[in-house]
């Protein structure tokens, strides 16, 4: 697995996983997704993204 799908996947399940406790714990869990989108969104334009730094120290290939 290649760093850029590892970071796909781990924001597609976060956005999914925060949709989910949206609906069935609090409403508030939907900040997680806005805070996950605007990370996306930030990072497309800076190229700053955090969890690629630390999926490279674990390892994953560029």
């Amino acid at each position: 697995m290649t760093i850029n799908s590892a970071v796909r996947l781990l924001a597609g399940s976060m956005v999914l996983i925060s949709i989910a406790l949206s609906i069935w714990v609090h409403p508030y869990w939907i900040a997680l997704a806005i805070f996950v989108g605007f990370n996306l969104v930030q990072s497309s334009f800076t190229g700053f993204c955090p969890p690629s730094i630390i999926f490279r120290k674990l390892g994953l290939k560029d």
